[in-house]
């Protein structure tokens, strides 16, 4: 079998790095092993941290340093405690609607809603914005909560397609509406920093259900994202 320069079989290093320079996904749920959730927090940053030194060590890099030594803990805190902390289930933020009480019929539209993730064909960030618009079906949430679940969806190695469906199927559960249309502005440093290396691009990504399908609705979104 030919191999590339690297060492991998010729055909399949293609295909992994055509996949991942497409930013190809697998379905609507983020791709996890039976058994994902057995370990403890502690148990995974142990393992972590003894892997982490390994591939440190492999690119040559000396851990007796006092700069680096801490440096496999600190990663392996990192990932499990916090930028894939919304890899677990419990951790997924407690939700609380509100009868409509004042019965507002209009949509409420939250913006900038900050974004930080990590893409999952090449672990490096995702950073960007997320813009959020729904029409109460008789229930509220409260404004924090919003940010709460794109924070949650963002926080596990992702595809931005995937995160922005997440939202939309979350916030639709929460306020039981199909009332709800998410707009995600991001960053990937997969694009800037390797491959291609274009600094300036961003990536867009729209999902909505509901009244949103409607063009003049989804045109009244858009415009409140403008002013």
């Amino acid at each position: 079998m030919v191999q590339s320069k690297e060492g991998f079989p010729k055909q399949l290093d293609e295909q992994y790095e055509d996949r991942g320079d497409q930013h190809v996904g697998t379905g609507l749920n983020t791709p996890l092993r039976k058994g994902a959730f057995d370990l403890s927090d502690a148990e995974k940053m142990a393992i972590i941290e003894e892997h982490f030194a390994d591939i440190m060590h492999t690119l040559g890099l000396d851990l007796s340093d006092d700069s680096l030594k801490g440096t496999p803990r600190r990663v392996a805190k990192m990932f499990v405690q916090e930028i894939f902390g919304g890899l677990h289930p419990d951790r997924e933020p407690r939700i609380s609607v509100f009868d409509n009480k004042y019965d507002y019929r209009r949509m409420l539209v939250e913006r900038d809603i900050r974004v930080t993730s990590t893409c999952e064909h090449h672990f490096l960030p995702i950073v960007g914005k997320a813009h959020v618009g729904y029409i109460s079906s008789g229930k509220v949430i409260g404004l924090s909560k919003i940010n709460r679940i794109v924070d949650y969806y963002a926080r596990r190695p992702q595809v931005q397609e995937r995160m922005t469906r997440q939202i939309l199927e979350a916030l639709k559960e929460a306020l039981d509406t199909d009332d709800v249309i998410v707009v995600v502005d991001a960053k990937h440093m997969c694009v800037h920093a390797r491959g291609i290396e274009d600094t300036e691009s961003t990536t867009l990504t729209l999902e909505y259900s509901g009244a949103f399908e409607q063009d003049e609705v989804r045109k009244e979104f858009m415009e409140l994202l403008r002013s």
